[in-house]
């Protein structure tokens, strides 16, 4: 995983409320246990024409989407099954950081989980956001802020571990793995019954 540590870019909006996890990545698409390749479907029926040609409409499908790394997202993103293949499919795509006023907990958990960056806003900013697509804003998750470009710099919540493995590109294993040789002092000093 990439770390992320500042992230810097334009918004892409997509304001759709209660977007599940099969209009992020539909079920035909998760024949595979890889996150390579996923970006390709990502809201690949909102994406694409039942023909496969790219819906010019779609906001992703937009010149001015290419490049963006932060999606801004109507209410409740990432509500249905637990997939994991959701976040890998917006990671895959490029997308580093989602910000909304609600995710669904399952999702946001797999997000943090696969170093995508779920970004709980406030309604305020969060509306201000959706009212304004494709301005630059800086993430700063040492600080936990979300910068507008109004200089506005809005916190959002955001728990130390997660934080800690998203800011030195390491998931939950990766941890546990960097610390084997003290799991391992740890365990030879216990007396086994």
């Amino acid at each position: 995983m990439e770390p992320i540590r500042t992230l810097r870019s334009r918004t892409v909006v997509l304001p759709a409320s209660d977007v599940d996890t099969d209009q992020i990545i539909p079920a035909r698409f998760l024949t595979t246990t890889t996150r390579e390749g996923l970006g390709r479907h990502l809201f690949a029926d909102w994406r694409y024409a039942p023909d496969g040609s790219a819906r010019p409409d779609f906001v992703l499908n937009q010149p001015e989407a290419a490049g963006c790394s932060i999606l801004v997202a109507g209410q409740n993103f990432g509500c249905g099954s637990s997939r994991e293949h959701a976040p890998w499919a917006l990671s895959d795509f490029g997308i580093r950081a989602v910000v909304s006023t609600q995710f669904a907990d399952i999702f946001r958990s797999n997000a943090l989980k696969n170093g995508l960056l779920p970004v709980l806003l406030e309604a305020p900013a969060h509306r201000w956001l959706l009212e304004h697509p494709g301005v630059p804003v800086t993430i700063d998750l040492e600080h936990t802020t979300l910068t507008l470009p109004t200089g506005e710099a809005v916190r959002f919540p955001l728990e130390p571990f997660a934080r800690y493995c998203l800011t030195q590109g390491v998931d939950e294993l990766g941890f546990l793995l960097a610390r084997a040789a003290q799991i391992d002092a740890y365990e030879s000093q216990r007396s086994l019954p």
